[in-house]
């Protein structure tokens, strides 16, 4: 076990004593973003591993002879104290492709005490684990690799042939593209064009919410008129959207650009962060939008991200995909689909929405209760397997008994999912903590039970 830390110049020096042919073009942070990508980080593997107690300090000088042995190439090395187990320090190297990885992994997990692979290409290292952020800082290395829309349009987008348009498309882009975590979302002046197409989207739909919208929306929605300054004549910013959510539930709004992956939206839900547009539909149709915008985001999503039992219910979507196999996070992400996009909810013997693609839609919002549609009970694992069609209604829609309801059997499904670790989120430090040996498990039992303890102490307080 190390008494202290490894002195960073450790890592200078061996390299200088290696062949400078293992290592391409190398960044050596100590204690910065723990898993910092390379030139080709879609083809990369990230191997973290920790020294066994008997080494001695010059432990990382065998271990980089091990990856010059193999032909692997360096793209980069960290060293920082372990989030594991303390008076421990722990290494990441990530590898270029080519060399002999398989023997460095092999010679790894025999000689190290801690020993996990996190790479993004896991269908070309076979037995890896898709790379995911285990910092909430880690969301700026996807924020920008959106599939869609962003600065540019579809040829049948209402936008396509408005050039004033398109370049104010590009002006909210280039706020999503620049930002970063920690940074305050920029503030925007709308054009007046602009807020005459809000105006006609919120108008129409706050007429419905007493109506159709499930009682956590028609709870939250006056409490955000109030705290955020929603209004038929303004929209709201980002920021201050952001800020009251966090007051809240602990969600945090991010500017996008268009739309991630699934993998990546998901990611970030686990960090209690709601990828967010800042741009608004074409004035053209103020009814009808092809992608998600502000409407949407601020009208649609928002006020069941100030839920409690809501926010938990995406967190617990967003942390079971951490790490998980493709054909899984297509499952998590059509559960997302009809329950946080289109779910319906039963609420004092009525059907209600708290779906955002219901809540912010003048015409689908009437129709998903209209009795046209079928309807079934929310299930995971069969709502996973439903397909569903994007530019039109639904023709099928799910229905929880209550957000608790579907959040327990959210879990419950998760649960299924192979993972050979587990995974857990600290809110103090926004980091996720991987649960993979006895020793981490007991700390967290030591700590749950000091937990039931002092509620315990307080039920006493209460009696008296």
């Amino acid at each position: 076990m190390y008494a202290k830390p490894i002195p960073q110049m450790e890592i200078i020096e061996a390299k200088n004593n290696l062949d400078d042919s293992l290592f391409d073009k190398p960044t050596l942070i100590r204690g910065g973003n723990y898993i910092k990508e390379g030139r080709d980080s879609a083809k990369s593997t990230c191997l973290i591993f920790s020294p066994k107690e008997d080494d001695s300090v010059g432990a990382l000088r065998k271990y980089l002879e091990l990856f010059a042995k193999n032909e692997v190439n360096l793209l980069h090395i960290e060293s920082r104290s372990s989030l594991r187990r303390a008076d421990v320090y722990e290494f990441m190297v990530e590898c270029a492709p080519g060399g002999n990885l398989d023997a460095v992994v092999d010679t790894l997990r025999k000689q190290s005490s801690y020993f996990s692979i996190i790479s993004r290409n896991h269908k070309d290292n076979v037995g890896t684990v898709p790379w995911f952020p285990q910092r909430i800082r880690d969301l700026d290395k996807f924020a920008n690799q959106i599939l869609s829309y962003g600065a540019e349009l579809d040829s049948d987008h209402p936008g396509f042939t408005d050039p004033v348009y398109r370049q104010r498309r590009k002006y909210f882009a280039d706020i999503a593209y620049n930002y970063k975590h920690g940074q305050p979302i920029p503030r925007v002046e709308y054009t007046k064009e602009e807020i005459e197409t809000w105006g006609v989207v919120f108008r129409n739909l706050t007429k419905l919410y007493p109506k159709y919208a499930c009682k956590e929306h028609n709870h939250n929605f006056p409490l955000l008129i109030e705290n955020c300054n929603y209004r038929e004549d303004n929209i709201p910013q980002l920021q201050d959207i952001s800020n009251y959510l966090k007051d809240c539930t602990g969600f945090t709004l991010r500017p996008v650009a268009g739309l991630l992956s699934s993998r990546d939206f998901l990611n970030g839900l686990a960090f209690r962060v709601f990828h967010s547009t800042q741009y608004i539909r074409h004035h053209s149709k103020p009814l009808y939008t092809p992608e998600p915008d502000i409407c949407h985001e601020v009208l649609g999503h928002v006020p069941l991200f100030a839920d409690p039992s809501f926010a938990q219910f995406c967190q617990v979507l967003g942390m079971a995909s951490l790490g998980v196999p493709d054909e899984y996070i297509e499952k998590l992400a059509t559960c997302f689909w009809f329950t946080v996009e289109y779910g319906l909810c039963r609420q004092n013997g009525e059907l209600k929405a708290y779906g955002a693609g219901l809540l912010s839609s003048f015409g689908e919002l009437k129709y998903c209760l209209s009795g046209k549609a079928e309807l079934r009970p929310f299930n995971p694992a069969e709502t996973s397997l439903q397909k569903y069609p994007i530019t039109e209604y639904q023709p099928v829609y799910f229905v929880a008994e209550d957000f608790e309801d579907a959040k327990h059997k959210m879990i419950k499904f998760a649960d299924s999912i192979p993972r050979k670790f587990g995974a857990r989120y600290d809110p103090y430090t926004q980091t996720i903590n991987i649960i993979d040996s006895k020793h981490q498990i007991e700390d967290l039992i030591y700590n749950v039970n000091h937990e039931v303890q002092f509620l315990m102490d307080a039920l006493k307080k209460l009696k008296q």
